[in-house]
């Protein structure tokens, strides 16, 4: 099936008992056994449940994995692939990422013996001076937030199949629908399945999805263990959502196109990081891996302070200033203070994360409301 109809149909059979289109809310925490062990495939929901296990499948679907898994949220997702690990482990990622993966990253996993290399891996190559025995995941994100840093997927995976290494890429700024980092040779992918795949602002949840059998196992244990599962109710409202995800992203990619182009020859716009223009970094590996550039932006203002930046941010009318991304509404992000406010000033700053930044997910609203709103708002 093409993607449209997989984000329509796949994991989703009518209910066998009422032949019910859509998949049921099953409001259940547990199930009738008709001896010890003999049940039809479900015995607690912390485990699995039917409307989760239709959600997982079509996730899976999505990415072309065989194995998809449901968290409660993006950093519960996270966690799970960092208890793959023992202390002494050693982890390779980027110098730009998500604050929530960069705290947990140094806030928890240090303290039980985890290392973690934070480098520039615009060239795939830069890993290989901080490869050694103990390294045992490199985890990236393509493009990364906020800057859009652009990571070679296929690069990156010929090294870790050389070197035996999990590779795990977060694929949540491009979604399954611009980009499927399994095909590319990812062990795993993760994703805030909060931001696109939901895409209505409505639920918190996350996901992976894996083609490896001995992965799955193990990552469903830890899932299973742990209990960051997500209930029914989310479980549906993600699978509604999946089922437009090809037509909001045609729109998120339309707008973020227009309003890209509008703010690079803005006057009090300085940098713009976009990677649909050629001089973006890495635009050609962009162009190659991804079917699309997606409606995430982020611009630096000329000459504007903090003080000033937050007067910009707080004078939208249709862009909401907010936490999050990948809804269908416009939302604009200060993400030195907001969403990479965990990250110390003069790490951030080293990947151009300042005061002055703020990010842009660019909604499906009409594109002429939501460049009269930047224009009203930057003067």
């Amino acid at each position: 099936m093409k993607f449209a109809t997989k984000a329509i149909h796949a994991g989703q059979e009518p209910d066998p008992t009422t032949g019910a289109v859509m998949t049921p809310i099953y409001q259940t925490s547990t199930y009738w056994q008709k001896s010890p062990g003999d049940n039809k495939g479900y015995e607690y929901s912390r485990g699995t449940n039917p409307t989760r296990k239709a959600l997982e499948d079509c996730l899976a679907a999505l990415e072309n994995a065989r194995y998809g898994l449901a968290f409660s949220s993006g950093m519960g997702a996270t966690d799970a692939v960092l208890k793959l690990l023992q202390p002494g482990d050693e982890v390779i990622t980027g110098n730009d990422l998500y604050g929530g993966s960069y705290r947990i990253f140094t806030k928890i996993y240090t303290k039980y013996g985890i290392k973690f290399h934070f480098l520039d891996l615009s060239k795939p190559e830069n890993m290989l001076p901080y490869i050694n025995d103990k390294t045992k995941l490199v985890w990236i994100e393509t493009p990364t937030n906020p800057t859009m840093q652009i990571i070679d997927i296929e690069g990156v995976a010929k090294i870790t199949k050389e070197k035996n290494l999990i590779l795990t890429v977060d694929n949540t700024f491009a979604s399954p629908y611009l980009q499927n980092p399994i095909d590319l040779g990812a062990d795993i992918v993760m994703h805030s399945v909060t931001k696109y795949i939901g895409g209505h602002s409505d639920v918190v949840m996350g996901a992976l999805v894996t083609n490896d059998e001995q992965l799955y196992k193990d990552l469903w244990f830890i899932y299973n263990a742990c209990g960051a599962t997500p209930g029914p109710q989310d479980a549906f409202l993600v699978l509604r959502g999946i089922k437009t995800l090809h037509l909001r992203m045609k729109a998120h990619c339309e707008n973020g196109e227009r309003t890209a182009h509008y703010l690079k020859t803005h006057p009090k716009v300085d940098k713009i990081y976009w990677p649909g223009f050629e001089d973006h970094p890495n635009h050609d590996v962009a162009k190659k891996q991804m079917r699309g550039f997606g409606g995430m932006i982020s611009i630096t203002l000329k000459g504007a302070d903090l003080a000033e930046t937050f007067r910009i941010s707080s004078n939208f009318k249709v862009f909401t200033l907010a936490e999050s991304l990948g809804g269908v509404e416009s939302l604009i992000n200060h993400p030195a203070t907001m969403t990479h406010g965990s990250i110390p000033k003069e790490e951030r700053e080293k990947v151009g994360v300042t005061d002055n930044l703020l990010r842009l997910s660019v909604g499906v609203e009409d594109i002429d409301d939501l460049l009269e709103d930047l224009e009203r708002a930057l003067a």
